[in-house]
């Protein structure tokens, strides 16, 4: 991920920080969600001259991206929980 695409992926999450905080995301529609998220997507659309169709799928990578990462940071840094003889701790 280049430092453009971070720095997007950090305005779009700190916006939807403001305005989705108080929710739950496993409880609350995704077409909620996005709607929320709409007035910000359609501003880093239009200053990267792009369709807001087009922003949202780039966003979607980027967060698919981040969270694959952070899930590989999280098992690298669990491994040496798993080395001993005792019941390995499983990770999902």
């Amino acid at each position: 991920m280049t430092n453009e695409q971070r720095k997007i992926l950090e305005r779009v999450n700190a916006y939807a920080e403001e305005v989705m905080g108080d929710i739950d995301p496993q409880k609350v529609q995704v077409s909620v969600q996005l709607e929320k998220l709409k007035p910000v997507m359609e501003v880093i659309a239009a200053e990267l001259e792009m369709s807001l169709e087009e922003f949202f799928i780039l966003y979607m990578d980027l967060q698919s991206e981040a969270s694959c990462a952070t899930e590989a940071k999280l098992r690298d840094e669990l491994k040496d929980l798993n080395m001993g003889d005792d019941m390995p701790m499983l990770f999902r």
